[in-house]
């Protein structure tokens, strides 16, 4: 690492807050309780055939994907319009949760993977989601008529290359949310500089006993 990394790296550690304590189920509605249970099940299902995650147990499923998504809430846009992409979104994760969490948002989730897309469009349809669309594309060819106030990943790619394809994405006021395990330190230090920090909170997700940190970014000015 170099020493203009390093000094960038102290400056942007400084900013990582207590650990915070997320239970954001509690202000979900019955219906979007019922509908994560059914996602569950879904996706529970269809991982038998498609492989969509590692986990196969379905309690590990719910805190290590839901209650773990759930856990980004509180650090997304307090407001009822917001347009959120998420992007290689797998087996749905974060995006179908944020979508039914927020049902007044409308949620894009993106994923090249064509078993994976099918996946995702079936659970739309199912779980009744009108305010989710499915695209099959990879993020480098994908276009859309307006930016988004949220770009979101889990385990898509490292920072620096996750910056890059979503900054062409994400609205001026937006933001960009890299969901994380270990604290990210290196990859925050190789951050082009067209990108700023904003803050790296790390979260105590209920029922997951392993570190989460979020890495929230934006334009920089």
């Amino acid at each position: 690492m170099t020493v203009r990394e390093h000094a960038r790296a102290r400056g942007r550690e400084a900013r990582v807050p207590s650990v915070v304590r997320s239970d954001a189920t509690d202000e979900l509605s019955s219906e979007a309780r019922a509908k994560l249970a059914a996602y569950l099940d879904l996706l529970a299902k269809w991982n038998r055939v498609y492989n969509l995650t590692a986990i196969r147990d379905r309690g590990r499923m719910e805190s290590h994907h839901v209650d773990d998504t759930l856990a980004v809430l509180p650090f997304l846009p307090a407001k009822d319009a917001c347009r959120l992409l998420d992007i290689g979104s797998g087996g749905g994760i974060p995006g179908i949760p944020l979508a039914i969490a927020r049902p007044r948002w409308s949620a894009v989730l993106l994923d090249a993977n064509a078993k994976k897309a099918a996946f995702l469009q079936q659970a739309a349809i199912e779980l009744d989601l009108a305010n989710v669309r499915v695209v099959a594309s990879r993020i480098e060819d994908f276009h859309d008529d307006a930016r988004f106030d949220v770009v979101v990943s889990r385990a898509f790619a490292e920072l620096a290359p996750f910056a890059r394809l979503a900054l062409p994405h994400v609205a001026d006021d937006g933001i960009i949310v890299a969901m994380k395990g270990a604290y990210p330190r290196d990859e925050i230090a190789a951050l082009p500089d067209d990108v700023a920090v904003i803050s790296t909170p790390a979260l105590d997700v209920p029922g997951l006993d392993a570190q989460r940190h979020l890495v929230i970014l934006r334009k920089a000015a």
